[in-house]
């Protein structure tokens, strides 16, 4: 149903665009294709609302109906698809004919796909055309008797758990426990109410530390209630839940009339003088919590409230934020063969088995997956565990506990808009543990049609929320990086990767040959191909295969001479070859002829050449050729009109060195005005590409990569593109080391970056920090690097104010810095490489520091303290620090001074930090001690107190400056 209803909206989408006027339909074919569009609408909402109701408890013949709509409905979109592209660069009118035979052939196929199977009583037959509006509400309203709207409290087990049996809950209650109980508690008059949310994913615990919270707190209440909520709750029946058990001598009928209004009128009424300790367990939506909450009166006696949910959004909204976190390998293991053993808590047999921990390892933490795993191998004998392992998904088995967990798993994938089913369904095409990077992810959602358009808005930005919104559902872990906590990456607990695995089987959604060369499902009907096997013998399953309706295929890490041609797929639409082993580039000889391809990844292959006709693919949206050996684009590249992300470029790892790849600077970049993302690494002549790049207005992400120098006027062009790219929010500038101070200075001096800018990279040196980076002007700006000569008390200000900048990363700077009270709060990761000072107070939120040491510029005889060095135990929150000495013409024992006085720093610091202390170089000795002043160079510039001469005048300030460099 999921499937269904979301491939029905795409298909509407395009039904729509053929009716606009650019395709000159004549009268007939507009008629047959107004009428096919108002018919389909009619499905499509009738498919809506049965998509609200859990597979499970769906009719039979509603399910049979529906599977069979969803293969109808896509050989409708490739029909249609098709249509377009044959009319793509060509007169509409003249293809007519074409269109009208095309809408005949739908017709048949909706025709004969409701004769196979009729809905019964739910949906009448659906006919071709439908004769009038009423007919048609007749029709699909009737969908509506199917929809189910119970409230379903899945945790009751949680709530009467004895506590002896439950395993690693001590610290978690604990700490929770003491959130709610601040100093002061003998005295509750002036405290107000406090209330805590307890967020993670289903089958983690939250009820069960809720309830053991509430046992340890409920003596100190006299007035205390726990109640659930659950999926589509009746709230009035959860306010009356809370009137009854805090009056429990009330009976139902007393209440049992009260509407919403008059019962938090109640409620509030009976909490105003009282002390209360409520529990709102599973919250789904904050809808509902806005109610509830209206009755949750803060009358300043102290009173404490608990709710748990699942999804992040409705936590923050709810109160005091606290993430359950999964059971560390030891608590799981404990509780596993507590579960196996009948609570002796040993391993009942006399060393633990390699299945066993593969089990485990399967379980991640989550205490109902290890109860339910080590209640089925209970009753096991351990010979049968591997054949176990191997036949059982997390959402089949014959066990109770099994299917209570994927119970649990099912209510939060049910609870899931229909517009987010399918991107969740999409992940079943990566192995258990992959590493996804959220960016390429979105990019295949929007090449498979499941982000739909909205006015105003990109398609990768709606993806983006798309994937937020998966993530807050805890149906995705976030891999976030620890500079600036941003999300760049994701994993899908193993879990809901089996729930998602068995439902694309259901629907056909995606078929997986495994690694022992089976297919997940029926290889002719496949829509979707995920091949997860790396043995070449097992691609053989490959070549012979027929594929008519493939649209989708990830063969990541394959040997591709063991793939079928590409012209085997007529209607391919994503083509995702990463890391595959191609013999030679004739694998994509027949790739111009897949007209409907959205996506192509040829990352990291060696391929060396694109085809030349890669420019009749004029739907292109995705074009991946990262860590390729391609060295140019073809000149019909720049037909490529729909192309939105274009990545080329390589730095290889090649015999012990890295070997740079570049691309010719492709002199046609100004044609693909629908660009939204540019990666690329390129050399050659720069002069018509950097004229072209201002054309780009559409970019929100450019990574350039020159690889050589830009003329006086280039550099004027490039900067003045550059500056009309409005929607720009990542923007990495490499290869401008050639720019001199004054050439960056004079050029970017009139840039006015996009508010919504929050990543900038530059390698161009600046005297000094450019104005335009301030806090007006930047609001947004999270990750900042940046080559600097000078840094001024003013540049700290400024720099200091970025309210949201995380990630400070290579200020190659020739100034000694002094980091004041409330500069950077927000800072986490920060590289230094010049002299620095923090005083008490600066950098309240930096975690991780990277800086580098020169020693050859240390003097013997110079009194150096490295006072700025101790001055790392005023960072509160410190807890990494990488530092690099660099040995290179230094003394031994300079060297030893050096690293005595990190190693110090970091002992006198609170945290006691890791650090990881590098050593570049071998130490030598130096007969005769060179001025630092004389021969102090920096990457950056030349210091303009080599002048001055005289050692014996210089300034503390100015030896600091000669120990560190760029």
């Amino acid at each position: 149903m999921d499937v269904v209803t979301s491939v029905m909206g795409s298909l509407l989408a395009k039904l729509g665009e053929l009716l606009l006027a650019e395709y000159k339909l004549q009268k007939g074919v507009k008629e047959d294709v107004e009428s096919l569009e108002l018919e389909m609408k009619g499905v499509h909402a009738a498919l809506t609302m049965v998509a609200k109701v859990p597979r499970d408890q769906l009719d039979q013949q509603i399910k049979i109906w529906a599977d069979e709509l969803t293969g109808l409905s896509y050989d409708m979109e490739d029909v249609v698809d098709n249509f377009l592209v044959y009319v793509e660069g060509f007169d509409p009118a003249a293809n007519s004919h074409k269109l009208k035979l095309l809408v005949e052939k739908m017709t048949s196929l909706f025709t004969n796909g409701k004769a196979r199977h009729q809905i019964g009583n739910a949906i009448k037959d659906i006919k071709t055309h439908a004769k009038d509006l009423a007919d048609w509400h007749d029709r699909y309203n009737k969908v509506k008797d199917t929809s189910i709207n119970n409230t379903v409290y899945p945790c009751l087990a949680a709530l009467y758990k004895n506590q002896k049996d439950l395993v690693g809950i001590e610290d978690a209650r604990d700490e929770l426990t003491k959130r709610l109980t601040p100093p002061g508690e003998g005295d509750a008059s002036n405290q107000p109410l406090k209330i805590v949310s307890i967020v993670g994913p289903g089958g983690l615990g939250k009820t069960t530390l809720a309830k053991a919270v509430y046992d340890s707190l409920q003596t100190q209440f006299k007035c205390k209630a726990f109640v659930p909520v659950g999926r589509n709750p009746n709230v009035s029946k959860v306010l009356k839940g809370i009137l009854l058990e805090l009056e429990p001598s009330k009976s139902m009928g007393d209440i049992d009339k009260l509407d919403e209004i008059q019962l938090i009128n109640k409620l509030r009424h009976l909490l105003q003088d009282k002390r209360y300790f409520i529990v709102i367990d599973d919250i789904w939506d904050t809808t509902a919590w806005e109610i509830i909450k209206f009755a949750l009166l803060d009358n300043n006696l102290g009173s404490r409230v608990i709710t748990t949910t699942r999804l992040h959004q409705v936590a923050t909204k709810t109160g005091d934020v606290y993430k359950l976190e999964p059971l560390p390998h030891n608590l799981s293991e404990e509780l596993f063969y507590k579960i196996l053993s009948d609570g002796k808590g040993k391993c009942p047999y006399d060393q633990p088995s390699e299945v066993s921990k593969k089990f485990l390892q399967k379980c991640a933490g989550v205490p109902l997956a290890i109860i339910a795993i080590a209640s089925l191998l209970r009753d096991k004998p351990m010979e049968n565990w591997s054949t176990l392992y191997s036949s059982i998904g997390f959402g089949n088995g014959d066990n109770k506990d099994i299917d209570d967990m994927r119970r649990i798993l099912m209510f939060s994938y049910d609870d899931l808009p229909y517009h987010l089913r399918p991107c969740l369904l999409h992940l079943s095409i990566f192995p258990e543990d992959a590493l996804i990077m959220k960016d390429t992810l979105i990019w295949m959602w929007v090449a498979e049609g499941f982000v739909h358009e909205e006015p105003g808005i990109g398609l990768f930005e709606i993806g983006e929320r798309y994937f937020n919104d998966l993530v807050n559902r805890s149906m995705l872990l976030p891999v976030e990086r620890k500079q600036d906590n941003a999300i760049d990456a994701c994993r899908v607990h193993d879990m809901v990767l089996d729930i998602i695995c068995l439902l694309s089987k259901e629907q056909n959604f995606v078929t997986i040959l495994d690694s022992n060369g089976k297919y997940s499902s029926s290889q002719s009907k496949a829509r979707r191909l995920a091949v997860q096997t790396r043995d070449e013998e097992q691609h053989n399953h490959l070549v012979n295969k027929s594929m008519p309706k493939l649209r989708s295929c990830y063969a990541s890490m394959c040997h591709i001479s063991m793939m079928p041609s590409l012209s085997c797929f007529q209607v391919l639409r994503v083509l995702d070859m990463k890391n595959c082993k191609f013999l030679e580039n004739c694998h994509l000889e027949h790739l111009g002829k897949s007209h409907l391809l959205r996506y192509l990844s040829l990352e990291n292959t060696n391929i060396s050449e694109l085809p030349k006709d890669i420019g009749d693919l004029k739907f292109l949206q995705t074009l991946d050729l990262r860590n390729c050996k391609i060295k140019g684009l073809p000149q019909s590249t720049s037909l490529l009109r729909k192309l939105k992300c274009l990545r080329v470029g390589s730095d290889l790892w090649c015999n012990h060195r890295i070997e740079h790849i570049d691309i010719e600077a492709p002199n046609w970049i100004g044609n693909l005005t629908s660009l939204e993302e540019l990666s690329l690494k390129i050399s050659g002549e720069f002069s018509t590409f950097v004229e072209g790049l201002g054309k780009l207005t559409e970019l929100r992400v450019l990574d350039c990569h020159l690889r050589g120098g830009l003329d006086d006027r280039s550099k004027k062009t490039f900067v003045g593109s550059v500056c009309k790219l409005k929607k720009i929010q990542i923007l990495h500038l490499e290869g401008l080391y050639g720019w001199s101070e004054l050439e960056a200075d004079t050029y970017w001096a009139g840039y006015k970056p996009p508010r919504g800018l929050r990543d900038l990279s530059m390698s161009s040196t600046f005297s000094r920090l450019p104005a335009w980076i301030n806090s007006s002007q930047l609001p947004n700006l999270s990750k900042l690097k940046l080559d600097l000569y000078h840094f001024e008390e003013p540049d700290v200000v400024n720099l200091g104010g970025l309210p949201k900048l995380c990630d400070m990363g290579s200020l190659w700077i020739d100034s000694y810095i002094e980091f004041p009270d409330g500069a950077f709060p927000k800072l986490r990761y920060c590289a230094i490489h010049a002299p620095f000072w923090f005083l008490p107070g600066s950098m309240r939120s930096l975690e991780c520091i990277t800086f580098r040491f020169r020693t050859m510029w240390y003097m013997r005889d110079a009194v150096i303290d490295f006072d700025f060095i101790s001055t790392l135990v005023n960072l509160p929150s410190l807890r990494w620090v990488f530092a690099n000495i660099d040995c290179h013409g230094a003394r031994a024992s300079d060297v030893e001074k050096m690293e005595a006085a990190v190693r110090q720093a970091i002992d006198n610091h609170p945290n006691h930090p890791t650090l990881d202390l590098d050593m570049s170089g071998d130490p030598r000795m130096i007969k005769e001690p060179a001025s630092p002043l004389l021969h102090h160079t920096t990457s950056v510039g030349t210091s303009a107190q080599e002048d001055q001469g005289s050692s014996s005048q210089q300034t503390k300030q100015e030896v600091l400056l000669g120990l560190l460099s760029s």
